[in-house]
């Protein structure tokens, strides 16, 4: 399997450039109103006219200021640049400060509300376009999204993150990031991904507060999110902590056990990084109750009613890709390592678009495409896929 590694990065760097970097570029870039068409439909048809996502954006953002800079690539940064010039002009809200959640085709507020979630994934954006570029004017707004966080999201009282605020900071009683979510006040999504942004901006960023809040928020999964007695996440919770969820969401606890570690190592704390990575190898080695014959990573089960979404979505797949290769690299146990070569077969043979780009959306156990949900959209977009190519070309050391 060792011997497959130089091969493995070769393939995923082509992937990467050829597949995904190259449908976004070509297939999704705004030229005549700016930034990026809001959806291609999963039968990969373009809608003009629709909505733009602040996620959406965001993640477009990070994908191509991390590709330049991983890359070194002109033709990327340009494209990262295209990103940010709409992001600056559009998303932020000048009156009341944060970035909107979703905006018009013609870059007009649509919904003005304020997701924690969604303000996280900014800051992660905007600081990747700093290392790329060493654009300060993004890394000022970074701190500025960080500190606005800690002052409306953050719960001094109880600790952790709140959801979601209106366009003028006022909690919210709908705090939901989609219709399928529980309204619950505090979540292991959103805690999840500002430990992301968090870890991103103390990379360039060592302020003393921010380096405190990232502690707080390895310490709160430890003590809070990571399920003592399952070694899997909890989702949903109040705001006293009250763990409010019965299901195990495979493609999440498979993605936080390599952010944690992430989170852990860029702190520089020892004794945080060894708990951490005891943790990590329990959270990935629970994430494989999820895996299936061909390699491929199941959405979820519920634990009370034992029901079972067997269906394949992408994101589960790419991030079960890095997490199995991070395990392997903790443990030097090559079990890992197969899974991780498994899983990225399966994404080769079922998830990749090799007629019209991209990914799936989706792929059931019985091997149907699902071509309902978006290629691009909302929710779909490249960062899952383009940071496994990513995070995998940098690990994969070859002589």
């Amino acid at each position: 399997m060792k011997n497959n590694l130089s091969q493995l990065r070769n393939q995923l760097y082509n992937e990467l450039t050829h597949n995904i970097l190259y449908f976004w570029e070509t297939k999704m870039m705004d030229k005549t109103r700016g930034g990026f068409y809001g959806q291609i439909t999963g039968e990969n048809q373009l809608i003009v006219d629709a909505p733009k996502g602040g996620i959406l954006n965001a993640r477009i953002l990070w994908t191509f200021s991390s590709a330049a800079r991983i890359l070194k690539s002109a033709r990327y940064l340009s494209v990262a640049q295209h990103a940010k010039e709409y992001i600056f002009k559009y998303f932020f809200d000048n009156d009341n400060s944060g970035t909107y959640w979703l905006l018009n085709a013609d870059g007009t507020p649509a919904d003005a509300k304020k997701q924690i979630y969604s303000q996280a994934f900014f800051i992660y954006a905007l600081v990747e376009y700093y290392r790329a570029t060493g654009d300060n004017t993004c890394l000022d707004k970074a701190k500025e999204l960080f500190l606005l966080i800690e002052k409306h999201s953050f719960d001094k009282e109880l600790n952790g993150y709140l959801e979601a605020y209106s366009k003028e900071w006022v909690l919210l009683e709908d705090l939901r990031l989609s219709e399928k979510d529980a309204n619950e006040k505090k979540t292991m999504n959103t805690h999840l991904h500002v430990l992301e942004a968090y870890t991103n901006l103390y990379r360039v960023w060592k302020d003393p507060f921010l380096a405190l809040q990232l502690q707080n928020l390895i310490d709160i999964f430890l003590n809070k999110i990571v399920n003592k007695n399952t070694g899997h996440l909890d989702l949903f919770f109040d705001e006293k902590w009250t763990c409010k969820s019965s299901i195990y969401s495979y493609g999440h606890d498979i993605e936080a056990s390599w952010l944690l570690d992430e989170a852990a190592v860029v702190l520089g704390n020892a004794t945080t990084l060894r708990a951490i990575r005891e943790v990590a190898i329990k959270i990935a080695e629970a994430s494989t109750e999820g895996l299936l014959p061909n390699g491929a990573l199941m959405n979820e089960k519920n634990c009370e009613t034992n029901h079972v979404d067997m269906n394949c979505d992408w994101w589960p797949q790419a991030e079960a890709t890095i997490g199995f290769y991070n395990a392997y690299q903790l443990t030097n146990n090559d079990l890992y390592l197969e899974y991780a070569l498994k899983n990225w077969a399966f994404i080769q043979n079922n998830i990749i678009d090799k007629v019209n780009g991209e990914w799936f959306w989706s792929v059931s156990a019985e091997g149907k495409i699902d071509r309902e949900n978006d290629k691009a959209g909302f929710w779909k977009c490249p960062y899952h896929n383009s940071r496994m190519c990513l995070e995998m070309i940098e690990r994969i050391k070859v002589d």
